[in-house]
């Protein structure tokens, strides 16, 4: 009976907290409502990979090294650093005083902008892509390049038409376009990463899944079963091929297959047209590869973690991390708050629950 008093007690605190945290949530958004809808603003955030790797290298030697090493160290960097600020404040001088025509204030060391598509289903990660995109362009010099670590097992066609079509706005404006795929880029994620000049995947990464695929349940017969009656109302003769509670026909089946034939047309040539030296038809079957099966297959073109080519660029280039972030409203933190607190709630209740099964 203890244990009854006390699980009512915890579940209608649990209310109380959750119907209050939802009362302010929705009061706040009311009242950000009432003030007027403004523009989505976000910002772009670039953070350095160097200095993180160095930070790395450094944590490791403040462990190992000894003091009279790391003093040494230390007295060998200052100095290098040194002399890299003088020769890089003689060069910024040497190009001031040249002519407007021949001015060149472009960074010594060419860069590495890296960017990180995780796609879902419907591609909703497009915008974020649009946006870091757009502060790229207008800022890359000779020799830059933009990797994408891309991650995704495809989703709809629009959407990674669209995803696709952006990074093609990198590879227009004649910059370098690396793909990385560490775990998968399937079918829609595919379509993306054969735009790249250079596909990498670690050899384990799953990639291909050239093909179309729909499907949908059909509630016709158990509608009809219980006498309910469906009524779809169209203009044009294939406006509805199959649908969900109407009783599709086989004309209207073969008209959809049709269409996801003409869709998968389009992805074979655009794989064809992006990778001219892949056999299209013997890819393009729906089948998956692996890493190192992929790389026989001709759909990438190096075996490479994302780590491991970063790693091996830190000497040569400089590489900076890209993300677009959108602000996010009060009301979407404090929706956030409110999830996080059910999420621990819940958890709480399940630990009372799973103990008194032990006790």
């Amino acid at each position: 009976m203890e244990f009854l008093y006390e699980l009512g007690l915890f579940a209608a605190q649990t209310l109380l907290i959750v119907v209050a945290v939802g009362a302010i949530v929705l009061l706040i958004a009311g009242t950000a409502g009432q003030k007027g809808k403004g523009p989505d603003e976000g910002y772009i955030e670039v953070k350095s990979i160097n200095d993180r790797f160095d930070a790395y290298t450094a944590a490791i030697r403040d462990l190992s090294e000894t003091p009279e090493a790391a003093q040494i160290r230390a007295k060998h960097d200052k100095k290098s650093a040194k002399s890299k600020a003088k020769a890089e404040k003689a060069r910024l001088k040497a190009s001031a005083q040249a002519s407007t025509d021949t001015l060149n204030l472009a960074s010594e060391r060419p860069r590495t902008f890296v960017l990180d598509f995780e796609g879902d289903v419907m591609a909703s990660q497009v915008d974020a892509l649009r946006e870091e995109i757009s502060a790229i362009l207008p800022n890359v010099q000779e020799g830059d390049e933009v990797l994408i670590r891309l991650e995704s097992p495809g989703g709809v066609v629009h959407g990674y038409g669209l995803a696709a079509s952006q990074l093609s706005r990198i590879k227009d404006a004649g910059v370098t376009l690396v793909i990385a795929v560490d775990k998968v880029a399937a079918s829609g994620g595919y379509m993306m990463a054969c735009v790249g000049d250079r596909i990498l995947a670690a050899p384990f990464a799953i990639l291909g899944s050239i093909g179309v695929v729909a499907q949908l349940p059909n509630f016709h017969r158990l509608l009809k079963k219980n006498d309910v009656d469906f009524e779809q109302f169209t203009a044009g003769e294939y406006k509805r091929t199959v649908t969900m509670f109407g009783e599709n026909t086989d004309k209207g089946r073969r008209k959809f297959e049709n269409e996801l034939e003409e869709t998968h047309g389009l992805f074979k040539q655009f794989v064809a047209t992006n990778r001219p030296a892949v056999n299209v038809d013997q890819v393009a079957t729906g089948e998956v590869w692996y890493g190192s099966q992929a790389l026989n297959e001709g759909l990438i073109d190096a075996i490479s973690t994302s780590d491991s080519y970063l790693q091996s660029q830190t000497e040569e280039r400089d590489l900076f991390e890209v993300h677009y972030r959108r602000k996010q409203k009060l009301a979407e933190r404090m929706g956030f708050a409110a999830e996080v607190t059910f999420d621990r709630l819940v958890i709480r209740l399940w630990q009372r629950l799973t103990e008194s099964r032990y006790l």
